[in-house]
């Protein structure tokens, strides 16, 4: 599983939408979730880099809350309907896959995370960050969970 690692990330501040349902519901509502958000991207202003797509989520046994957000400086302005927030700097287990393999970047990712007896930090926020380039199929994305720290 040489597609998976550790990394710290610091901490992001994120503008955004999110969708709040049953796992069911996913993830069709996530993918309808993004592309209205990208829809959206030209209301955000300043220095924002639109080709990297971050999903937060943070669900229970039952349903998920899914976010589409970029990464922004502090915005005094923040689009109507928007939701600014910042995910505090944390170590996370990753795996990297494509948009039509998530499915499988997860396996691996439990597996290895198994084998390297990581434990997932319980009360912070995994994320799904999409490297979008719309001249591609297929796009590179980062699964990470976060971790319990040693």
């Amino acid at each position: 599983m040489d597609n998976c690692t550790l990394v710290t990330k610091p901490a992001l501040n994120m503008v955004g939408i999110s969708y709040c349902g049953p796992y069911s519901s996913f993830p069709d509502e996530a993918i309808l979730l993004q592309s209205a958000f990208l829809q959206r991207k030209h209301e955000i202003e300043g220095d924002v880099k639109t080709t990297v797509l971050y999903s937060p989520y943070f669900g229970n046994e039952v349903f998920a809350t899914y976010w589409a957000c970029f990464e922004v400086p502090h915005l005094e302005q923040v689009p109507p309907g928007m939701v600014q927030f910042t995910i505090p700097q944390r170590t996370y287990a990753m795996a990297a896959c494509t948009n039509k393999r998530i499915g499988e970047g997860y396996e691996q990712l439990a597996a290895w995370m198994n084998e390297q007896r990581l434990t997932r930090r319980e009360n912070a926020v995994s994320l799904e960050i999409f490297y979008i380039d719309e001249h591609l199929e297929e796009e590179q994305v980062e699964l990470l969970i976060p971790i319990e720290e040693q």
